[in-house]
């Protein structure tokens, strides 16, 4: 016989009343193991999305999910750990030059990441366009390589956090995706089921986030770092702009060049600035916050470690990267400053050109993507490329350029750059 009746708890939440430790853990272990019925759980999904979680709730919810799985253990290094996540951007290739250059520095990142859905791309969508490269690790491969290389982008495995798979895919078909207390508990379960000592947030705002408004993502960066700060890792969250997409491509190989090319000591300047704040965070929670990345960056350690870290899992980093069969450019129409490029549109038109999936599971474009010649703020001139799209299917370009169609401005005068980093929450 059941501990609880589910019908109770979703009449509790249901009409705003508090869930008991207990009823949560009875909860998500029978969810998980099947006694909680999908349409049951579905309900109680709607009444969070309406009720919420209070902080106490959310905390055991959390707590919940991580215990219906396993956690890794990262004890045993000879070097502390930090983490990194990001809720997902347009050009958002951060993960590539962060994670080799906080191991340059001493630090070990055991980064399990995903893959791309819609608009935003998948990091390892993005790495497995180098040739050999295999994003699945076992958990004795992923502590040897972060013992002798330091850093690790991998697969998550199926034992992390169970409950969150289930939910997260009943969540997406039941209309309560946009929970900030559903989202902050399926990122930080995975996150703290992970092991690391530290957690540095990357969550976006603007219109190529899932976030559109400030107000929103500082709710969810708060509501994230005190799930952290209450399961004993220390959080820190960095809002960040993603008005505009970051650096100069969006697409899978088209983003992993331009990350060593931040790892030669090159690059465009967000993408520079932005893994740079990421990393001291990174290194201070560690512990580590005497050392200066951009020393990394400028002596070549960040890429020796990119090289070593990609030889370990398969991977030839020195082989050539694959070029799209056909690209296509979009002119200026006019001369003048950039004073907007969409991120959203940019990452629908990467998406349209095989870049991203539907759904989960369908093939992505190893080559296709976007890759764009001005900033915002920068001069362009009429009649010159604007950007250029890159597919292997160039059936392809018709919805992708309409995607762009209202996609940018160009004005006349000088563009103020806005801050990268909009501001810190946590330690």
């Amino acid at each position: 016989m059941a501990a609880f009746d589910v019908v109770d708890l979703i009449k509790t939440k249901r009409d705003g009343g508090t869930l008991a430790p207990e009823e949560i853990d009875w909860l998500i272990a029978a969810y998980t193991d099947g006694t909680v019925a999908e349409e049951q759980m579905s309900a109680l999904a709607m009444a969070v999305l309406l009720r919420g979680l209070d902080r106490d709730e959310l905390s055991r919810w959390t707590a919940a999910m991580i215990a219906s799985g396993e956690r890794l253990d990262f004890s045993s290094l000879s070097r502390p750990t930090a983490d990194k996540h990001s809720t997902g951007g347009v050009g958002d290739k951060i993960t590539l030059p962060l994670a080799p250059l906080v191991a340059a520095c001493g630090v070990a990142v055991p980064q399990l990441s995903g893959r791309g859905l819609g608009h935003t791309g998948g990091t390892l969508d993005k790495l497995e366009a180098i040739p050999g490269w295999r994003a699945s690790l076992s958990n004795e491969e992923m502590l040897a390589q972060l013992e002798d290389v330091g850093a690790v982008i991998c697969a998550a495995g199926s034992g992390l956090a169970p409950a969150d798979k289930k939910l997260y895919a009943l969540r997406d078909v039941t209309g309560t995706v946009e929970s900030i207390a559903l989202i902050a508990s399926s990122i930080m379960s995975k996150k703290i089921a992970e092991g690391t000592g530290s957690l540095v947030l990357d969550v976006k705002v603007g219109t190529g986030a899932f976030m559109k408004d400030e107000a929103s993502a500082r709710e969810l960066a708060e509501t994230m770092v005190a799930l952290g700060t209450d399961a004993g890792v220390r959080t820190v969250a960095l809002l960040t702009a993603m008005e505009s997409p970051m650096g100069r491509s969006a697409g899978n190989a088209v983003e992993v060049a331009e990350s060593v090319e931040v790892l030669q000591g090159g690059g465009p300047a967000d993408v520079v600035e932005l893994t740079l704040a990421l990393a001291r965070e990174m290194l201070a929670g560690a512990g580590r916050d005497d050392v200066d990345p951009a020393d990394a960056l400028a002596d070549g350690r960040a890429y020796n470690t990119w090289k070593a870290m990609i030889r370990a899992q398969g991977g030839d980093p020195d082989a050539p990267l694959p070029k799209a069969e056909a690209t296509e450019d979009l002119i200026a129409p006019a001369t003048g400053t950039l004073t907007r490029l969409d991120a959203m549109a940019v990452g629908v038109a990467a998406w349209r050109l095989g870049a991203g999936r539907a759904r989960p599971g369908d093939d992505v474009q190893a080559a296709a993507g976007v890759t764009w010649h001005a900033g915002v703020g920068d001069k362009v001139r009429e009649g010159e490329p604007l950007l250029t799209l890159h597919t292997d299917t160039p059936e392809r370009f018709e919805r992708a350029f309409a995607a762009l169609e209202n996609a940018f401005d160009i004005g006349s005068g000088t563009v103020e750059r806005q801050p990268l980093v909009i501001d810190r929450i946590g330690a």
